[in-house]
């Protein structure tokens, strides 16, 4: 499924717009309360009609979200369910229709059914965000075929393998059959979305050219090694289900027959699956432009307003975005050029680029050893934070947190770095994943300000916090907005500072390269998308800007080319971040405690921005008036 038509089924709708049966009123969860001998106080009254009435649309919630994953076969997968475990979903256009037209519907039920100002403020926050969702999808109507379907960083190519090596755990010989299951149905799943990117590319929506070979590559990469060629390798899925298969100690028959059924369907229905998108991919190549920004899309600059506007969760234009980034990147040079002279170097910020861009002292050894060194390093960082959370934080998840190396089939086209949530049943731990395919493009002065950001305390404390919310619907606990939820990894990466950390100067330095990242994002996004700028034009400015190396940057431009907007949301939303707490800690003084602060953020989940500022103003006042 595209980009545009996940966002237009609704981000915070777990995977798709979810469907409901409607209960009649013999289902409502909470009888009246019986009448009272004597009349009760107006607030008692009120606050009990608060709780049934929450009580009402919080079990008509969780019905509508079970009612979606159960529409979700591989939605099952990722919460650690094994219900239809050996099946895919449905990416047909038909079915996506058919989600949305549910989820309008599920609007309309709720609006007719239950009482806003009966609801207590979490409920009211729950009303309003399935509201807003609602609202979105239909807005995210007219876009459903400007998105991408596949591209070199994501898509079903490249993702359907990495959700069956990723998630589908192979426990009894019956997730294993499963697993074979779903490699037999791998054809039909892909011939889906091979029909999408057909549909899009008739609108004249296609991604740039150089996006192709990538693809291609990715592709080949899945269907090479046993029992696609003669190579004694296995290939990447042949390996997991060999290795999954091997843990469950079965009979040597029983182990032989599952891995004879798996080289089956691998070599009759997977290749040729795979042999069909690259053919798609060869096709389009011929025919694809070279200008890179959604621009060249029908209505391109309307569209990329829309996405603007869902990732920042604001109403900012590109220009506005534009000149924010040139402002922050101005401000960053100048914290800069400050450790330059506490460091003692002499020469430009350029000449400092260059230094620590390419002095062996910041870099581990391309190799098997340097890459384990690395992991170790993380994970010691990680360590030592979690040591220190208390003094930042009153709650923590009980999720687990792991380093792990990017898979090597996916290195290529895998981001430098990310967070997957953990399975929330407990099943699967959450996992920071660090791309080690080229050490020199993960200096080690950057490696604390990472390990923060997408470890602790960044996506894993507030990710997996949410997950294990109580009382929070489940399709907000599943949900996400991208300014939220990467303005709090970016903010996560700044705030340790004030706690001790970043104690080496170059390591701050690799702090605030980061940010220096997140605000150039600002400009070459809009740049190549408003601004119209071409590939080479956006990587010659973060080379110019940034210390980062030549091939983290194409890399980087590759991201932003294909996956417009989402680039925006991290410094926007760290912006925000911090121009809440400052107000916070500037009304209330003394009374102002980072670890409430940070509960404020966290103990509702994901938030529109404004939502969020809400919550904070509301928590600031109440601790005003307790004074």
């Amino acid at each position: 499924m595209s980009l545009i038509k996940r966002l237009a089924l609704g981000a915070s709708i777990a995977v798709l717009v979810t469907a409901c049966s409607q209960p009649g009123d013999d289902d409502a969860t909470t009888a009246a309360a019986p009448a009272a001998e004597t009349a009760a106080p107006a607030a008692e009254v009120a606050n009990e009609a608060a709780e049934t009435e929450t009580a009402r649309l919080n079990a008509w919630f969780e019905q509508v979200f079970q009612d979606g994953i159960a529409r979700s076969p591989m939605y099952q997968t990722f919460l650690g369910m094994k219900t239809n475990y050996d099946q895919w979903g449905d990416a047909s256009p038909e079915f996506a229709q058919e989600s949305y037209e549910i989820g309008q519907q599920n609007y309309q039920y709720m609006l007719a059914n239950f009482d806003f100002d009966q609801l207590d403020e979490s409920a009211q926050i729950s009303w309003r965000l399935f509201e807003r969702n609602a609202l979105r999808d239909q807005d995210g109507q007219r876009w459903v075929d400007h998105g991408y379907t596949f591209t070199p960083r994501s898509g079903p190519h490249m993702n359907t393998p990495t959700f069956l090596i990723n998630n589908h755990r192979v426990d009894t010989l019956e997730d294993a059959e499963a697993y074979i299951g779903r490699l037999n149905g791998m054809g039909d799943y892909l011939d889906q979305h091979i029909a999408n990117a057909r549909r899009s590319a008739e609108l004249g929506v296609y991604t740039p050219r150089w996006t192709y070979q990538p693809m291609i590559e990715t592709s080949r990469n899945v269907i090479s090694g046993a029992p696609f060629d003669a190579s004694e390798t296995d290939s990447p899925l042949m390996g997991d289900f060999r290795r999954k298969v091997t843990a469950l100690e079965l009979s040597e028959d029983e182990t032989a027959r599952l891995i004879g059924e798996a080289e089956a369907a691998l070599t009759g229905v997977v290749q040729p699956a795979y042999e069909r998108i690259i053919a798609l991919f060869e096709e389009q190549e011929a025919v694809a432009s070279e200008d890179d920004g959604v621009w060249k899309h029908p209505d391109g600059a309307e569209f990329y307003n829309y996405l603007l506007n869902g990732y920042t969760t604001m109403d900012i234009s590109a220009e506005e975005i534009h000149q924010i980034g040139l402002s922050e990147v101005a401000r960053i040079h100048g914290e800069m050029q400050d450790i330059m002279t506490e460091v003692g170097f002499e020469g430009s910020l350029q000449d400092f680029f260059e230094f620590m861009r390419t002095d062996e002292q910041f870099y581990y050894p391309n190799t098997d050893e340097g890459r384990q060194q690395y992991l170790d390093e993380a994970t010691a960082l990680i360590d030592t934070m979690t040591e220190t959370l208390p003094q930042m934080f009153n709650t923590f998840p009980q999720a687990e947190l792991e380093v792990r190396r990017v898979e090597p089939f996916r290195e290529a086209s895998a981001g430098k770095a990310f967070y997957q949530r953990p399975a929330p049943n407990g099943s699967r731990p959450g996992v920071y994943y660090a791309n080690l395919r080229d050490m020199a493009q993960m200096p080690i002065y950057q490696m604390e300000a990472l390990a923060y950001h997408e470890g602790a305390p960044g996506h894993h404390m507030q990710l997996a916090i949410m997950q294990e919310l109580q009382g929070i619907p489940s399709f907000r606990r599943f949900g996400g907005y991208t300014a939220y939820t990467e303005g709090w990894g970016l903010y996560t990466e700044y705030f340790p500072l004030e706690f001790g950390f970043y104690s080496d100067p170059y390591s701050n330095f690799g702090r605030l390269a980061m940010e220096l990242w997140r605000a150039c994002r600002l400009v070459v996004d809009t740049g190549l998308h408003y601004h119209q700028w071409t590939r080479q034009e956006a990587v010659d400015y973060l080379l110019e800007n940034t210390p980062n190396p030549e091939g983290d940057s194409i890399n980087a431009i590759d991201r932003y080319i294909v996956f417009a907007g989402q680039a925006t949301a991290y410094q926007i939303g760290k912006n925000e971040i911090l121009r809440m707490r400052g107000d916070a800690e500037e009304r209330l003084g003394d009374a102002y405690d980072i670890r409430e602060f940070h509960d404020v953020i966290l103990r509702e989940g994901a938030l529109p921005l404004a939502v969020l500022e809400e919550q904070i103003d509301a928590y600031v006042e109440r601790t005003l008036a307790a004074q």
